[in-house]
């Protein structure tokens, strides 16, 4: 019986649910990068980075390519890098709105 849709959406969702694998994502919206680059822009133990670039590559989010002796990350799909601007830009209005509701309250126990 295949996965339900939301359920697969979920699992997909639970993949990226760990700052390191953000970043990792980030990091990689600007184009393929080495480990050792990877490894320079994120301050985790190497063994960590290493264990969460396994499960991105197991969920098909990233791909790996070996060069020589260094193994290169990308993005499996430009798709991953809008989502990534368009969780950007939700967070964003989020903040704009509490923001906003943080203005209207301080007005109103001032008043």
């Amino acid at each position: 019986m295949p996965v339900p849709l939301y359920q697969a959406k979920a699992d997909f969702f639970r993949t990226l649910g760990h700052p390191a694998r953000i970043r990792v994502l980030e990091l990689l919206q600007e184009g393929p990068l080495p480990v050792r680059d990877l490894l320079a822009q994120i301050d985790i133990e190497a063994s960590s980075l290493s264990q969460q670039l396994a499960v991105l590559r197991r969920a098909g989010v990233v791909s790996a390519a070996r060069e020589g002796s260094t193994v290169v990350y990308s993005l499996a799909t430009p798709e991953l890098a809008d989502l990534l601007d368009a969780v950007r830009r939700i967070l964003t209005e989020m903040l704009v709105d509490q923001g906003e509701l943080l203005a209207e309250l301080r007005a109103e126990s001032h008043g």
